[in-house]
């Protein structure tokens, strides 16, 4: 389940001399988005993945045209998100606003013993682009499934959806799922060894002929069947599932650390026949 955000602020970053912190997973350098922004100003915190890491930088996507970076306290901002107050997974457990906070660093959504966990869905549906964001897990119970991905922005025939980074069982694997039929009828996947308990840029490129999936800024997952790709515009989502078993489930967390969103460039002009 999903459904509509735009635009994007610019936390205020503090130095890395004045914090002295050194980075979980990743070596402190300066972001690059807000080194174009504020270049005088530097950042430690542990949410920054090294330039080289974004598939953003790595690929020159260009300017931020819409996402959060998450930099205000509170819930997540209404006017970006529509988080969800809804039956859960399957209509398993609850989907519940209180399940977010944001700590003017990052967002968190918690799942609880019982199922309440939460997710929330950008308010904004564009036809192509590229969207990546940084994100972890608490060290998890498999009946908890965290999920960054792109779901139709209107009603479409063959169900089309986009799970850009997603766990289940296996808590070792984040895959990648393009689907392109209605209740999973059809669809590729890819999956790739890798500790979702640490930060991560998990990103996906849609064009026209393909889609694109990355991990740290490397290609992992690859379709340009045209037939697989979606018609309809997309939104990104950001989930955290419950699918029960027999015996409680523990407390489970996914934090997001940024979300940001780029355009495709605009194609060449072609001039008329003379």
């Amino acid at each position: 389940m999903c459904s509509t955000g735009a635009g994007s602020v610019r936390r205020v970053l503090v130095a890395i001399g004045a914090l002295g912190m050194s980075l979980a997973g990743a070596w402190p350098a300066l972001d690059a988005w807000s080194a174009l922004a504020h270049p005088a100003i530097a950042t430690t915190s542990r949410r920054t993945a090294v330039a080289s890491n974004q598939a953003a930088v790595r690929y020159g996507w260009g300017t931020v045209v819409a996402g959060d970076e998450f930099s205000y306290q509170g819930g997540p901002d209404p006017l970006r998100w529509r988080v969800y107050a809804s039956p859960g997974h399957n209509g398993r457990g609850r989907r519940s606003p209180t399940a977010w906070h944001v700590n003017g660093r990052v967002a968190t959504v918690t799942g609880d013993r019982l199922g309440t966990t939460g997710g929330m869905a950008d308010r904004e549906g564009r036809r192509f682009g590229r969207w990546e964001a940084r994100m972890r897990t608490s060290v998890r119970d498999a009946s908890y499934h965290p999920v960054l991905l792109l779901w139709r922005h209107v009603a479409s025939a063959n169900c089309p959806e986009v799970n850009f980074a997603e766990g289940t069982n296996n808590t070792k694997l984040a895959k990648f799922f393009l689907h392109y039929g209605c209740h999973n009828i059809g669809r590729t996947r890819a999956t790739k060894a890798i500790d979702m308990t640490r930060w991560h840029n998990y990103a996906v490129q849609w064009t026209p002929t393909e889609m694109t999936g990355y991990i740290d800024g490397v290609p992992f997952f690859h379709d340009s069947n045209p037939q697989h790709l979606p018609q309809v515009p997309m939104h990104a989502c950001l989930q955290l599932d419950w699918f029960p078993r027999a015996t409680a489930s523990p407390k489970t967390t996914m934090s997001i650390d940024w979300i940001r969103v780029y355009a495709l460039p605009e194609p060449p002009a072609v001039s008329p026949p003379t």
